[in-house]
């Protein structure tokens, strides 16, 4: 079966897609990956996102408005990947709704029906309501990918991913966010204007800069980080009020503060790997290519070998879009795509809604029993 994964992150930069033809044999589930492709939000079209987003207020008006212009976003993007027999769209996280530990309801817009109309397959959408309603996060969802991949791998490795928040995966498995990891970095960039791109390009401006060893300090007392895991978090903390609040009595030069970011974002993740005692950090996500971040997380980690989730069959820059098309292929064989040790669930769920094609729909048999390993093997130059 080919599913087709879509993905726009925390970045809210744009929207990620993987085409994965699956195959189980046995209890191994292996995909091949056919297609990979970033398709960047109309300029447009990602400034209304942003000013929907918190801290921001916002409307019902302009919450439905982004639910069809970001659903026919995603019907454009999954038009021009190759033909696929089923589509799982993440879509984007406009609100995660956490109090305290307890995360109490999400919302990821970008209407499915758009997809389903558009390709005329099966499209599973609201992949993360499922886990919350169990009691659950509903995230880490990767977890999921990473515990499947990191089966039966030597040694004590763990799985992070960089986009604009940070989750890891570690041996257990256990999974949860350790805080930003772009997303405050993002901030300053747009906050200074250090970037016409919004975002430290290779890490350039970081290298530049020195670390601000008092904010750091000021930025490490968040309550957060020392919340047990499971927990989940996003931009509804972690945004840029968050960052001029952290500023109001400061002024620090644009490339120290984004050094000083690159620290916390490097502090945190390697607290967590730590505490988990691993020795290989499996990397993906916009931020592991960042040189600079990856340098500073290696400085936190002596003795910790840190690759590429290329190494394992998954271009680090499609990761999660190939989660969710697992997390599609799972659904549409009535299997559960959670880890209940990683959300925090009461147990594991089958994963999300399915919008019907152009046909009947027919859903495979479920098989046997669940894959308890995934082998991923890439096309070349996906």
């Amino acid at each position: 079966m080919k599913v087709l994964g879509l993905i726009s992150g925390t970045s809210h930069d744009g929207i990620d897609a993987a085409v994965v033809d699956f195959a189980l044999q046995g209890d191994v589930l292996h995909g091949h990956i056919t297609a990979t492709a970033s398709t960047p939000y109309d300029p447009a079209l990602r400034a209304r996102i942003r000013a929907a987003l918190p801290p921001a207020a916002t409307t019902l008006a302009e919450v439905c408005a982004l639910d069809t212009l970001i659903g026919q976003a995603f019907a454009d993007a999954a038009a021009a990947a190759p033909p696929v027999d089923a589509v799982c769209s993440h879509g984007q996280t406009a609100y995660h709704w956490v109090d305290g530990t307890r995360a109490l309801g999400t919302l990821q817009l970008g209407q499915p029906a758009w997809i389903a109309e558009r390709l005329g397959v099966p499209v599973v959408a609201d992949v993360r309501s499922r886990d919350i309603t169990a009691g659950g996060q509903g995230a880490p969802l990767v977890a999921h990918l990473d515990a499947l991949l990191l089966a039966g791998l030597p040694g004590r490795a763990a799985a992070l991913n960089l986009g604009g928040i940070a989750n890891i995966t570690v041996p257990g498995p256990r999974a949860w966010d350790t805080g930003p990891a772009n997303a405050l970095i993002d901030a300053a960039v747009l906050r200074t204007g250090a970037h016409p791109a919004g975002y430290d390009v290779d890490g350039a401006i970081a290298a530049r800069g020195r670390v601000d060893e008092a904010l750091l300090a000021d930025l490490l007392a968040e309550p957060y980080y020392r919340l047990p895991p499971p927990k989940s978090t996003g931009k509804e903390l972690f945004h840029s009020g968050y960052l001029d609040a952290a500023l109001a009595q400061r002024s620090v030069e644009p490339a120290d503060l984004v050094a000083t970011l690159t620290a916390l974002t490097a502090r945190t993740v390697a607290d967590a790997a730590r505490g988990a005692d691993v020795d290989t950090l499996v990397v993906s996500g916009g931020g592991a290519a960042n040189p600079t971040l990856l340098r500073v997380l290696a400085a936190e980690l002596p003795g910790v070998r840190i690759v590429p989730s290329d190494e394992l069959g998954a271009p680090r820059d499609a990761k999660e879009a190939i989660a969710f098309a697992l997390i599609g292929w799972q659904t549409l064989h009535g299997l559960p795509a959670t880890l209940p040790a990683c959300t925090g669930a009461t147990g594991a769920r089958v994963l999300g809604a399915i919008v019907p094609g152009a046909g009947p729909l027919r859903l495979p048999a479920p098989p046997p029993a669940p894959p308890t390993a995934l082998h991923l093997t890439p096309d070349a130059g996906t």
